[in-house]
């Protein structure tokens, strides 16, 4: 695909997922709001106020003039304070307040993505509080497609409403999260140089790849077969995300080979802040 091509299929994709949300949230009775997700603290209605802050922020709204309060156990540094607080601000908004902000929202950012003129690779502001920083205008993208569609999923498990595991912003999230595999494996779980380790993916979403250390230590991503690994993962494409998200005990992985380095790996296996 060009770079133009891609900026429009990454802001296709996020069209899609947060539609998805604004879909699923829609019909929820008051009380499914307080239901807890795998994000640490949040509830649904968290959750959603999350993805509406970081869109709002990027649409260039001014953050919310809030105390946060100091006793919440989820917020251990400045990154998550400064996610948080748009978050708590919003804990005491009604159901019907919470959808007419989040599809509003979405009715306003469609409209901005439509009229960028941004190039693909110009270099734009990624609003994060401590980790802000300029990138190039098709990774911010990128980066809102894996966040909403990472959300997403979030509020399906805890509406027991499974879906989008194979749509086209899973896909996004794939190659993000893929990205982080070698460095996950070489540097994080320190496996040593020489070895390879297979990671092989099931379900909606299907791959097989294997990440190789170099005599250096630094490890790369390799899309062949490797017939004999020092470790083999084998698990299906929820577990995984799970796993890279940091999402709670994740689903039963296969072990083939190395069970410590495997180990390892798994602890360290988390890439999202």
């Amino acid at each position: 695909m060009t770079d133009n091509q891609t900026v429009q299929a990454y802001t296709d994709a996020w069209t899609q997922s947060i539609e998805s949300i604004s879909e699923l949230v829609a019909p929820l009775p008051a009380d499914a709001w307080n239901r807890a997700t795998e994000c640490p603290g949040w509830s649904v209605r968290d959750v959603v106020s999350h993805v509406i802050a970081f869109e709002s922020e990027l649409l260039g709204d001014p953050r919310p003039i809030h105390s946060l309060p100091r006793d919440l156990r989820h917020v251990t540094n400045e990154f998550a304070r400064y996610v948080e607080l748009p978050v708590d601000k919003r804990r005491c908004h009604t159901s019907p307040e919470m959808t007419g902000e989040l599809e509003y929202t979405i009715i306003r950012r469609s409209r901005a993505l439509r009229t960028a003129r941004y190039e693909p690779n110009e270099q734009v502001r990624w609003p994060a509080g401590p980790l802000s920083r300029d990138l190039p205008y098709h990774e911010l993208l990128r980066l809102r497609v894996f966040d909403v569609w990472v959300h997403e999923q979030d509020l399906r498990r805890a509406l027991h409403r499974p879906g989008n595991l194979d749509s086209a912003a899973a896909l996004v999230t794939r190659d993000h999260l893929l990205e982080g595999l070698p460095k996950v494996i070489a540097k994080r779980a320190g496996a040593p140089a020489g070895s390879t380790v297979a990671v092989d993916v099931t379900g909606p979403v299907e791959f097989l790849r294997s990440v190789r250390v170099d005599a250096n230590g630094r490890g790369s991503l390799d899309t062949t077969i490797s017939l004999a690994p020092d470790v083999r993962l084998t698990l299906d494409w929820e577990t995984y995300v799970r796993l890279a998200c940091g999402r709670g005990r994740p689903g039963p992985v296969r072990i083939d080979g190395d069970e410590e380095l495997a180990a390892r790996i798994l602890a360290s296996f988390a890439l999202t802040p």
